[in-house]
């Protein structure tokens, strides 16, 4: 889906802004009808509360306090009781403050009227006044009290009159207050109902207004959420909303820069990965260097490919290897035409850290023009003669270079240049060749050790083959000699050449020990001689342990028995047959004895055992020795390592003994473990395979 820009529209806060307009308009209007309405019917009241009723009962209270006097005076007359006058007094004097009272509540028509009551009244008072003096039932007191009647029914109308006109006054005026609060109620009723309808009419105008262009921009977030990362929204609606979609669409646009770089960064990055892997399989340093300047140029599309070692003690640092996208790799005498660069360059760059890059070479390729940022020299006076004219040659526009080197030496630069100015390197092209160089270092090291590391092999190989030598050698011309001696220490201990003194025989046989010592020491030496130099051999033939054992045990036992140690066997009355080298199996049982009375004390005890298990020949020599410290026993196997314990002791041995043990057993398909207790002793286990019980049943029958 393709952005496009719709009809322009008021902006949300527009649209808003008139829509609360409206509706605060609105509100005013209805409070103001409600006010005016309010304002009027208060005055209706105020004029019945405050003047028409006042006037009302002021009127009728005048009428009571006449009434009391007519009816007093009237009672006295026909009584002459002096109550009732008194009465009629009281009532004469009250009805001037109730008439002044009316006065001032009434308007002008209740003035007047009242006015007229006051002179009516006042000439029935002036009658009254002459009937309290006259005789009661008196021809002059009738004609009074008729004259008095005519007064006051002249006074009663008028009161009479007032009082209808007030009683109409509030009627009407409680009519008109009815009528101002129905029209009221309508007006502000008809209001409201236009203020709901104007809030709902704008209200559903600003929500369609801004729903449609939001749902828009809402599917189009969905679209690009579900991976549909074409769509764009429409740019229609309110300003704000029209914001919003040009915001999705930029963002939904760098989406798809940032997805074209990581897809570019991954497809580099496996190339960088391939390469890698066949620059690691290299050992060599030559090869290194070739697969790598191969595989970066070929990987990065450059066209240029460089890369220079720093030489020891060297003011320069010279092109080993250099390949083009024309010529592939460079000869020797390709690379002799690139110039070096100065080795403070090299070192400041690999100081700095960070790779070097410039899209616009020949711009700075004159003399004394410094590069931008680049390192040494490069920074401040730009590139030498000779630099600059094989950049020329070469047509270099940009070029990248990143520093080698592990620690703290740099080892060297990679440097790549294209020639196009339309094709020059992107950050991501530029972090993946700075990745590249960087294993470049790694396997430049590394190759560069693994050469140290051989070479010293090499010597060392040397050095051990010219040690075995001299072992056997030596070990040759000694066992010449000591046979002589030997033979000859026989000779004399048989009284060939005549009787001998016990002191004699006793330094003989000091001899012959010690002989027999010297001569064990030349076998062990040339048993190590032949296992290191390989020629270690077996002759194999079926062999019975059981017998082997009982043989060893012998020859040990006056050993044992001069060093007061106890010797004894466990093994089973049927052969164990093994298809074995008897002399090197003799070998075996006749170190681990000596080993195990050796570092047996007085007293102690010595035990061989044999036995037959899963198919197996278990041969074990344990003893109630010094034993071994713990964290030593690992190492009783190495050449002429001897334990601690016995090295304090002094207790003479070369530390050959079971590394012997070990080699013939393993030479025989077994293998070899050792138990021990420092000052409880020790056990020496040997398992090897036995033969098949065929072959076992005719070696039995042969036997």
């Amino acid at each position: 889906m393709s952005g496009r820009r719709g009809r322009g529209g008021d902006s949300v806060t527009r649209r808003l802004g008139i829509a609360f307009s409206v509706m605060t308009g609105l509100i005013l209007l209805v409070g103001a009808g409600v006010l005016t309405a309010t304002f009027i019917g208060h005055g209706a009241s105020d004029e019945i509360v405050d003047r028409t009723q006042p006037a009302l009962a002021d009127n009728l209270r005048l009428h009571g306090e006449a009434s009391d006097m007519q009816r007093s005076m009237r009672g006295y007359l026909l009584t002459g009781d002096q109550k009732l006058l008194d009465a009629y007094r009281a009532a004469r004097q009250a009805y001037p403050a109730v008439l002044a009272s009316a006065l001032e509540h009434g308007d002008p028509a209740t003035d007047r009227n009242l006015r007229t009551q006051a002179q009516q009244l006042q000439a029935y008072v002036r009658i009254a006044d002459q009937q309290a003096g006259v005789t009661q039932r008196s021809e002059q007191a009738a004609r009074l009290t008729r004259e008095g009647a005519v007064r006051y029914n002249a006074f009663a109308a008028t009161n009479h009159e007032l009082e209808v006109r007030l009683s109409e006054d509030v009627q009407r005026m409680d009519e008109h207050a009815d009528r101002i609060v129905r029209v009221s109620a309508a007006w502000v009723a008809g209001l409201l109902l236009a203020a709901l309808g104007a809030t709902v009419f704008t209200s559903l105008r600003t929500t369609r207004a801004l729903v449609r262009p939001l749902k828009s921009v809402e599917y189009t977030l969905g679209l690009l959420t579900a991976g549909e990362y074409s769509a764009r929204a429409v740019e229609h609606g309110p300003a704000e909303i029209r914001a919003v979609a040009r915001s999705v669409n930029t963002l939904a646009d760098e989406g798809d820069r940032l997805r074209e770089i990581e897809d570019e960064r991954r497809r580099l990055s496996e190339i960088a990965r391939q390469v890698g892997i066949r620059i690691r399989e290299r050992l060599d340093v030559d090869e290194v260097l070739d697969t790598a300047c191969a595989g970066i140029g070929e990987g990065l599309e450059a066209d240029h490919v460089f890369i220079l070692l720093t030489q020891e003690d060297s003011q320069v640092v010279p092109v080993v290897r250099a390949w083009s996208a024309e010529q592939g790799l460079l000869s020797a005498r390709g690379l002799q035409a690139l110039p070096p660069i100065p080795s403070e360059v090299v070192r400041d760059h690999y100081r700095r850290g960070a790779t070097w890059s410039i899209d616009n070479l020949p711009e700075y390729l004159s003399a004394g023009v410094p590069l931008p940022d680049a390192p040494g020299s490069f920074g401040r006076t730009g590139l030498p003669e000779e630099n600059r004219d094989a950049a020329r040659s070469l047509g270099l526009y940009s070029v990248v270079m990143t520093p080698i080197g592990v620690g703290e030496e740099p080892l060297g630069a990679v440097c790549l240049s294209r020639s196009d100015p339309e094709h020059v390197w992107h950050a991501v092209e530029i972090d993946i060749a700075e990745s590249m160089a960087t294993g470049v270092g790694r396997a430049l090291h590394n190759s560069m050790l693994y050469g140290q590391e051989a070479s010293l092999v090499e010597k060392l190989r040397a050095l051990d083959r010219a040690k075995s030598d001299f072992l056997s050698t030596v070990s040759h011309e000694l066992r010449t000699p000591l046979t002589s001696i030997v033979g000859y220490v026989e000779l004399l201990t048989d009284d060939d050449t005549g009787p001998l003194t016990e002191p004699q025989r006793r330094m003989l046989d000091v001899i012959d020990r010690n002989a027999n010592r010297l001569r064990s020491l030349i076998e062990d030496l040339l048993t190590l001689s032949r296992i290191e130099s390989g020629a270690f051999t077996s002759q194999r033939e079926d062999v019975d342990l059981s017998r082997l054992v009982s043989s060893a045990v012998d020859a040990m036992r006056p050993a044992a028995e001069a060093a007061s140690v106890r010797l004894e066997t466990d093994c089973p009355e049927e052969p164990l047959v093994l298809e074995a080298d008897s002399d090197q199996l003799d070998r075996v049982l006749m170190n681990l004895l000596s080993n195990a009375v050796k570092f047996t004390p007085t007293g102690g005890e010595v035990r061989v055992r044999a036995a037959r298990e899963d198919g197996e020949v278990i041969l074990s020599v344990s003893d109630t020795g010094i034993g071994i410290p713990k964290q030593e026993c690992q190492q009783l196997f190495s050449r002429f390592f001897r334990a601690s314990n016995a090295v304090d002791q002094a207790i003479p041995g070369t530390g050959l003994g079971l590394t012997i043990v070990q080699t013939i057993v393993t030479n025989h398909g077994g293998t070899t473990e050792v138990t021990s207790e420092e000052g409880r002793g020790t056990t020496v286990t040997a398992r090897m395979p036995l033969v098949t019980a065929g072959r076992t049943a005719q070696t039995v029958t042969d036997r």
